[in-house]
């Protein structure tokens, strides 16, 4: 992958989406399209911003029994994104009903541990231990459920690279050095992560809400 940076699209209104990934495209190397985004513009948000020309991630984060994930995936085959998002904790069925389901030329990954969340979060919901652990135990599973690889945070994807070699690694919650870390608690630059292993660089905030998107698009290219 040329460019591993993906721009998230985390803005509410659908002209301004499209005209910032328009904006940086040459500076990008996908679009990642969440959760709020689907709800609020559907297939024809995805469709529209898809004729910028880069890559879709759908990040739509399933979590649900099998055979309604299987279903999900099926739903969104017409929009062929390169990359889709299940929870990992969904379980194994899930993830290879989901993986089985998946368009031709779909990354399914799964999430292991929201980078918003740390070992005191883990702890609240009844996980013992700390978070690697934690990363690594669903890792373990998404690899053997047969998926592409994960999302973890950039404190974890060294370690995971080191066990899954052929594993596709997304790392969000990504900041340049200076910036503010905002509601992300295990964050590190774009850079290091892609020392350590990350496939795809998911990048928000640092781009969108720069004072000038396409500075901050090339600046962020600069440091890989």
């Amino acid at each position: 992958m040329s460019n591993p940076v993906y721009l998230a699209l985390d803005l509410p209104r659908l002209d301004d989406a499209r005209a910032l990934a328009s904006k940086v495209k040459g500076h990008v190397g996908g679009l990642k399209l969440g959760l709020e985004f689907f709800c609020a513009h559907g297939h024809h948000g995805v469709h529209e911003i898809a004729r910028v020309g880069l890559p879709i991630f759908l990040d739509l984060k399933l979590h649900d029994i099998p055979n309604t994930v299987a279903g999900a995936m099926q739903a969104i085959h017409v929009l062929e994104p390169a990359i889709v998002t299940v929870h990992a904790s969904g379980g194994r069925a899930m993830m290879e009903d989901a993986k089985a389901a998946a368009g031709n030329g779909t990354r399914v990954v799964a999430v292991t541990m929201l980078t918003s969340l740390d070992e005191r979060d883990l702890q609240r919901t009844g996980v013992n231990g700390c978070a690697h652990d934690q990363v690594m135990r669903l890792a373990d599973l998404a690899q053997s459920a047969g998926l592409d690889g994960i999302v973890c945070s950039g404190h974890e994807v060294k370690a995971v690279h080191g066990q899954w070699k052929d594993g596709f690694f997304v790392v969000p919650g990504l900041r340049l050095a200076d910036h503010v870390v905002g509601d992300q608690k295990r964050v590190v630059t774009p850079r290091a992560a892609r020392d350590d292993g990350a496939s795809v660089l998911v990048v928000g905030r640092p781009i969108s809400r720069a004072e000038d998107p396409l500075a901050a698009a090339r600046a962020i290219e600069a440091t890989l």
